[in-house]
């Protein structure tokens, strides 16, 4: 039950919870873009291949779409506000780690653990929420939530680049230990305690054959890279992600408590939302990690203004997200969300202009319509999604849009990275120009371009240079194509499938009575 607000000080408690609930959304959020800034610094010091770079990126993200449903329910198990803390907890230990670590396989390992940290986190934060206010202040509550987790995006490449800049790439990692300790600090002063309420048996089966279908599918696709599609790690990555699919399945579909159930999947809305969240990450942000290293290792651009350069799509996304709610609340949610995907298509086709004498202002347009399109579809996704299905599967449903955001961001590294990095031993192989074309190329994808250029005699430098900028923009290129296609397929997808629903929207619903159970983050 919320004090009394008839003083100053009660007034100003009122809100403790909500600070320290937003503290560790925007920690988790912020890691998911902040470290894009400082992989060109990392890679030098660590040195690190370009594989090992994506899965720094991608290990994050991929932990935290394989664990979302399955921690989602130890919340209902354990509570919620424990829930909470274990995560906290957890994120700065690993944070901590990563700061430390003396190579890549250190830092990719310490960066699955903060994905473990911030599933718990994220899982939680909606039912704190629905706990600690009630009325009118739950709608200020999740207000003021929703643009922390929007303003997190847009911080967090400026953030990085600040850190990076004027301490070390290790900044952006220790950075997160007093904001946890704050956090933990007042969620257990201010946040009431909440028991479980929910017993029965967790669907670990379920739980282990979704987390190596996604985890094998991702390898696959990150090695094919540099190894090729015939390469047997590969196949018998993609082999192994088919199998667990398989399981996945026939799991869920004999489960008296599924991670999902199997029959949402005949709701069509369901299935078309679902899809929008897999591919909106994979269009919208998975290239940021590319355009990062060419910014950076090609046009010298310091890490903060790389972040400044790609914070133009933050900013449009938090705008639009501001103000779609009192403009497009009325219309079917498959219009705002279709043409929100295709501006995030055209946004990526407007990329394309990206050439070999380009400067970092050609992708200003595309950024500023990428985030338009974000702002506009992803408001009101979450929301649809837990409309569409029965209100006791609500909490089910947000665990998957969320899963299927962080995986589709995970499979976006991958794919784009092999994309990219193909093209570019494609593009120096057939200049003729390098002797060792794979380690030239290799050391490009990495962000190394300038050890590339160190090492040409000097009456070759400014050939070399015109190499590197030349294999950097063909590479982007079809990096970029291939993002605008899939945004554009994903909005046909919506327009086609998705319907409004005549549930009452979830926000409205849990204002009426209890939380939903499980609920997460839109973000």
């Amino acid at each position: 039950m919320n004090p009394p607000a008839s003083t100053p000080e009660n007034a100003m408690r009122k809100w403790i919870p909500l600070v320290a609930i937003c503290l560790g959304t925007f920690m988790l959020l912020v890691d998911v873009s902040i470290v894009n800034v400082a992989l060109p610094q990392m890679s030098t010091d660590l040195h690190s291949s370009f594989t090992s770079l994506q899965w720094v990126v991608d290990m994050y993200a991929l932990v935290l779409a394989a664990l979302l449903m399955v921690v989602g329910t130890l919340g209902d198990r354990l509570g919620h506000r424990r829930l909470y803390l274990i995560g906290l907890v957890v994120f700065a230990l690993a944070s901590l780690a990563c700061g430390l670590a003396p190579n890549a396989g250190v830092l990719i390992a310490s960066r699955a653990v903060q994905g473990i940290g911030g599933a718990a986190m994220l899982t939680s934060t909606t039912s704190l929420l629905n706990g600690s206010y009630h009325g009118r202040d739950r709608g200020t509550a999740f207000g003021v939530w929703g643009a922390v987790s929007g303003a997190a995006a847009a911080v967090g490449p400026v953030l990085g680049g600040l850190l990076t800049d004027s301490i070390d790439w290790r900044a952006i990692f220790f950075v997160n230990l007093p904001i946890a300790a704050a956090a933990v600090v007042m969620t257990l002063r201010y946040l009431a305690n909440d028991e479980g309420r929910i017993s029965g048996r967790l669907d670990y089966p379920g739980a282990v054959c979704f987390t190596v279908f996604a985890g094998g599918l991702t390898y696959g696709l990150i090695e094919s890279a540099g190894d090729g599609w015939g390469s047997a790690t590969v196949l018998v990555s993609l082999g192994v992600a088919l199998v667990a699919l398989i399981a996945f399945v026939a799991v869920e579909s004999r489960s008296a408590n599924p991670l999902l159930d199997l029959s949402l999947m005949r709701n069509r809305s369901f299935v078309g939302l679902s899809l929008a969240a897999l591919m909106l990450n994979a269009a919208a942000f998975a290239h940021l990690t590319y355009t990062s290293i060419w910014l950076q290792s090609v046009l010298n651009l310091s890490p903060i203004q790389a972040g400044l350069v790609v914070c133009p799509l933050a900013v449009s996304a938090f705008v639009v997200a501001s103000l779609s709610g009192r403009f497009f609340h009325k219309l079917a949610p498959q219009w705002p969300i279709g043409i929100g995907l295709m501006l995030i298509g055209a946004g990526a086709l407007l990329l394309t202009l990206v050439s070999a004498g380009s400067s970092w202002t050609v992708v200003l347009p595309g950024m500023i319509v990428t985030g338009l399109g974000v702002g506009l579809a992803t408001p009101i996704m979450m929301s649809s999604a837990m409309a569409s299905v029965p209100r006791q599967r609500a909490g089910m449903a947000s665990g998957a849009i969320n899963t299927g955001r962080q995986l589709g961001y995970a499979l976006g590294i991958a794919v784009l990275g092999t994309v990219f990095a193909r093209r570019i031993t494609s593009y120096v192989t057939a200049s003729g120009k390098v002797p060792d074309p794979q380690a030239a190329s290799s050391a490009l994808s990495g962000g190394r371009a300038g050890a590339v250029l160190a090492q040409t005699p000097a009456d070759h430098r400014a050939a070399a240079e015109q190499l590197v900028h030349a294999a950097f923009a063909v590479g982007l290129d079809r990096v970029y194509l291939t993002a605008g296609i899939v945004g554009l397929v994903a909005g046909v997808l919506v327009l086609l499938l998705v319907r409004r629903s005549n549930a009452p929207a979830p926000w409205e619903a849990q204002n009426a009575g209890k939380p939903t159970a499980g609920a997460a983050s839109a973000h």
